[in-house]
């Protein structure tokens, strides 16, 4: 004779709160309980991401809001619909599995393995999500600022490369459980030297325009197409020496040159150290509070 039973619908809700599907699980409903944790999985890593790095880099930030809420979303739709479907199961038939020991190992290996493995998959090949502590990126990148990082950038099979201009995210070559965010701008056996505020390539300059502000000058660099803002302080008169840059390595730089731990300190960084692009700021909050006006902002 089959165990029949009613099903609990506050603890069907309660697994459902835990884990996106556990409550379907409980309630008999194996494959939407398996439906609801995929899509919550592809959704709250979020794998539309990797979308979104196929996209112009303008769509990243509302691809991301998109997912947040759908991901919201299908959490309380599986906590809804678990309570729901649990009041209606007067006389279930409980199924051979449907054990405490069952229970606590799909949970285990759900919440442990599967979640775990695909946000790392996410966080080490596709889109990493940094907080910048320092002001030496300024003024392109500011002090407070959380961006994303492109991770399918620099890799084997990647789509892109390191090039001159790029804002690069690479392992800081004097602590390498640390992450540096630094502008590439010597590549491979290129000479590189700096005079007079001036970063010079091959003998050519890369400044096109500067401009004095209070206790600044600001200097338009530009690499090919990109162009891009840089800033010393008025009293700096730091001065090297030409310098090859080895093959395999690149020389980078902060934009903030007068206030940047870079390249100038701890020499070239090996290119297959530069794990990532800084794409986009998706936060960012100063002193003065939120800045609004660097939510989505598109990092050049």
């Amino acid at each position: 004779m089959k165990n029949t039973t009613s099903r609990n619908p506050l603890m069907a809700a309660s697994m459902s709160f835990i884990l996106p599907g556990f409550g379907q699980l409980y309630n008999g409903h194996v494959n939407r309980g398996l439906l609801i944790f995929i899509a919550f999985i592809l959704c709250s890593v979020p794998l539309v991401l990797w979308v979104a790095l196929s996209l112009p880099t303008a769509l990243t930030l509302p691809l991301v809001a998109f997912t947040v809420v759908v991901s919201i979303g299908l959490w309380l739709y599986g906590i809804i619909d678990a309570y729901r479907s649990a009041k209606k199961l007067r006389n279930y038939t409980l199924q051979s599995w449907q054990i405490p020991a069952m229970y606590l190992t799909i949970f285990l290996v759900a919440a442990f393995l599967i979640l775990p493995a695909a946000t790392n998959y996410m966080r080490d090949k596709q889109v990493e999500s940094f907080h910048i502590p320092s002001r030496s990126m300024e003024p392109s990148v500011l002090q407070g600022d959380i961006l994303f990082t492109d991770k399918s950038y620099n890799c084997i099979r990647c789509r892109g490369s390191v090039k001159r201009g790029d804002i690069g995210v690479f392992v800081y070559p004097n602590n390498r459980t640390l992450y540096y965010l630094k502008r590439v701008i010597g590549l491979p056996g290129e000479t590189i030297h700096i005079e007079n505020r001036q970063v010079f390539i091959n003998g050519e300059s890369l400044s096109k325009a500067v401009d004095k502000v209070g206790d600044k000058y600001i200097s338009v660099e530009k690499s090919e197409e990109l162009e891009y803002q840089v800033q010393w302080s008025v009293d700096d008169v730091t001065t090297m020496e030409p310098l090859i840059v080895p093959q395999g390595e690149v020389f980078v730089l902060g934009d903030n040159r007068s206030a940047s731990n870079d390249s100038r300190k701890f020499g070239t960084v090996p290119v297959r150290d530069v794990v990532g692009q800084a794409s986009q700021v998706w936060f960012s909050k100063g002193a003065e509070g939120l800045r609004w006006d660097r939510f989505g902002l598109v990092l050049k």
